[in-house]
């Protein structure tokens, strides 16, 4: 793995807690990261206050705001920078493991959230443009031009009409 996969990974960790129990999800964490980290499951209702912070700090990124919201986090959450070889390669660690689900997950999209406010060229976020859908999400397509949070919200999207050129 290298830094920008984590980067990235920490990131798209950011953006499905900032999703839970919006439109369409059941309001579950993810845990595989978790997991490969020694870190006790989460529920949504645990994250309450991490949540909110993590949609403020989204909306901000995506709207090109002030990063008013990731300093926030960075406060309430600093991040533990450390070496970690876990896989066979050095990288940067934001969290140790085994600690608290809000806290660990707190430091590490904290310190991945301000690499992508200060311009991490690896992730772009979005807002889907679906109507009625608030999910963020991470784009990492070749052109970085992606509209919508998934297929269900890019295939229910009326696709603008074209006039029919007759001859």
């Amino acid at each position: 793995m290298t830094y920008a996969d984590y980067l990235a990974n920490a990131t798209r960790l950011a953006v499905e807690v900032a999703n839970t129990g919006t439109a369409g999800d059941p309001g579950s964490i993810p845990r595989q990261m978790l997991d490969d980290h020694q870190v006790a499951p989460a529920t949504a209702a645990s994250l309450g206050p991490l949540r909110t912070v993590l949609r403020q700090a989204l909306e901000q990124i995506v709207t090109g705001g002030q990063a008013d919201a990731v300093g926030t986090m960075l406060k309430r959450y600093p991040p533990d920078m450390h070496l970690s070889g876990h896989d066979g390669i050095p990288h940067i660690h934001f969290a140790r493991d085994g600690l608290p689900p809000q806290r660990w997950i707190g430091q590490t999209t904290a310190a991945a959230l301000a690499h992508v406010v200060t311009g991490d060229p690896g992730v772009t976020l979005g807002r889907c443009a679906a109507s009625g859908c608030d999910r963020f999400f991470v784009d990492q397509s070749r052109n970085r031009t992606r509209r919508f949070c998934g297929s269900s919200c890019a295939s229910c999207t009326e696709a603008p009409t074209m006039p029919i050129k007759t001859w």
